[in-house]
């Protein structure tokens, strides 16, 4: 029997993140084991009179044997065919349900540098597209059983934990949504006034610029669940130090207690308990792997634990993060890369000031 939470889930991504209209083609992108979301997805979809273009669906297995068999000349290969379907699906839909976490552990940095510069044409396009309005996007997640055991839970308690940060669990979680936005885009509306922040408190002394930068609010549009307001600092401003309190992600591949110093913007040291030979690596991925092109305050009350999975670490409420490499034009940032890799920083013992004037005390905005 279907978990009616999973429906729910589907009507949110249909009804809300996407609010897809007749005749809009969308990309499906998922593992296997969310064949229960891409089934309900599909239905809702067709019921909406909107078209599902291509349901990719893939295996962690079948990505490894890619990295470990691919030569030079087929890592660096971009598909003319998806590069035309970045360049013309009016949606995408990619849902987080792996069957294993570290799929790319034991596979070389270098081959994965390589792939990423060569994908960085189809990023580019893709954050283009929906900067403009032309392209909506939603990335989601579905509980796996791997997904659990990496975040120390039961199955059934993961599943709990992810339908209720979705607001699945909700009578009617859409309305719930779109409360939230109204709440989020009160903060983001607040910090576009603002020149400069600047944090402080145990692991972290920073400052940056933020004048003539956007600030948006993640409300559940593209990321599902959403729950943060993030913006491009100015390239150049920031400095300091800051120490992340989580295991950096990327792709499977861990990174713990990572600390970074800023001059003029770009990290001049690294360092890491864990990992650090991988960490310089990616700093050195390309001219933009090394500054900042995103902050943001996580703001998902709902969310209160570390999973060890982004979509659901940058929302825990209490946080900050931070992403090494393209900023999101729409912020009005300029850091172009190929990487995009988010830290979080706890913030529950730290403020943060906005041109001098306390905003933020243990967690939460202390201005509304």
């Amino acid at each position: 029997m279907l978990d009616p939470r999973i429906s729910k889930q589907a009507e949110i991504i249909v009804d809300y993140s996407l609010n897809l209209k007749p005749g809009e083609e969308v990309v499906i992108n998922a593992s296997v084991e969310a064949v229960p979301l891409v089934r309900e997805l599909v239905r809702k979809i067709v019921e909406k009179e909107a078209y599902p273009l291509l349901i990719r669906l893939d295996e962690e297995s079948i990505t490894e044997a890619f990295y470990k068999y691919a030569p030079q000349n087929v890592l660096t290969h971009v598909s003319i065919i998806e590069k035309e379907i970045v360049e013309k699906a009016s949606a995408s839909i990619s849902i987080i349900s792996p069957s294993h976490t570290k799929p790319l552990a034991n596979v070389d940095p270098e081959k994965i540098k390589t792939r990423a510069q060569a994908r960085r044409e189809l990023n580019k396009i893709f954050l283009e597209r929906s900067a403009k309005g032309e392209l909506k996007w939603v990335v989601t997640i579905y509980p796996t059983k791997a997904l659990a055991q990496e975040a120390g839970m039961s199955i059934s308690e993961y599943e709990d934990f992810v339908f209720h940060a979705l607001y699945a669990d909700a009578e009617n979680p859409v309305a719930e949504w779109t409360r939230i936005g109204q709440e989020l885009s009160k903060i983001a509306e607040f910090l576009n006034k603002v020149k400069e922040l600047r944090f402080e408190g145990p692991g972290i002394n920073l400052s940056l610029s933020v004048e003539g930068r956007k600030w948006i609010s993640d409300d559940g549009k593209n990321n599902m669940p959403g729950g943060e307001v993030f913006t491009g600092p100015v390239e150049e401003s920031v400095e300091g130090t800051v120490e992340f309190d989580y295991p950096a992600i990327w792709r499977g591949v861990e990174v713990e207690e990572v600390r970074l110093v800023f001059k003029n913007g770009r990290v001049v040291e690294a360092s890491a308990t864990r990992g650090e030979e991988f960490l310089k690596k990616m700093l050195n991925t390309d001219e933009g792997a090394s500054r900042l092109g995103e902050i943001a305050f996580g703001l998902n009350y709902n969310i209160n634990r570390h999973t060890k999975e982004i979509l659901f670490d940058e929302k825990i409420g209490g946080t900050i993060h931070m992403a090494l490499g393209a900023s999101y034009p729409e912020t009005g940032g300029k850091n172009v890369s190929s990487i995009h890799w988010d830290l979080i920083k706890d913030m529950s013992k730290g403020k943060v000031y906005a041109d001098g004037v306390l905003i933020y005390e243990k967690g939460r905005f202390i201005i509304f």
